[in-house]
């Protein structure tokens, strides 16, 4: 089960998505999450310590393992959000939750934080639930084909229930 939580910068995607964690891992499910560094440029490693020093010495990859702790560093020139899934998919997770990545086709939920942001509900597919900060936004989208909520309060418990009853529907 592949989930997506997508909105502008300081949406609450990782304010939502952390929750939906808690909840998921403490019911049990295995959950892994893949996240977009939509700041521009790379993400910081820790060049000074062993595995990012392989890394930047030409390594294609670098695992490093300690006390039941596994952490990859791979550099190519650009990562494919299919080829991100394909890797974190050898965990064998129940649930895939991927913050960002916003144009790609799966199941998502749109975080509208005010009127401009509304241009998200016309190019983005595939839209499970939409969460609104302005009440006459939420109210103005009354016709949507999915659900619309004022405030953000009520996304975690959503998106839990949605990717529990998911997850369910595929189970044997």
């Amino acid at each position: 089960m592949i989930f997506q939580i997508v909105g502008y910068q300081n949406s609450g995607k990782t304010t939502i998505m952390s929750e939906v964690i808690q909840i998921l891992a403490s019911g049990g499910y295995k959950v892994v999450t893949i996240k977009h560094h939509g700041h521009g440029g790379k993400p910081d490693i820790p060049e000074h310590k062993d595995s990012g020093r392989h890394v930047k010495a030409g390594a294609f990859a670098s695992l490093i393992e300690g006390d039941g702790r596994v952490i990859v560093q791979a550099e190519k020139q650009n990562w494919k959000l299919e080829e991100q899934i394909q890797l974190i998919s050898q965990l064998n997770p129940d649930v895939i939750l991927i913050e960002g990545h916003k144009n790609m086709d799966f199941p998502k939920a749109i975080l509208i934080r005010a009127e401009k942001d509304l241009e998200l509900l016309k190019v983005l597919t595939n839209r499970e639930v939409v969460f609104c900060m302005d009440a006459g936004i939420a109210a103005g989208l009354a016709n949507m084909e999915c659900p619309v909520f004022h405030k953000a309060d009520q996304a975690a418990a959503w998106i839990a229930d949605y990717v529990m009853a998911e997850i369910g529907s595929m189970s044997p």
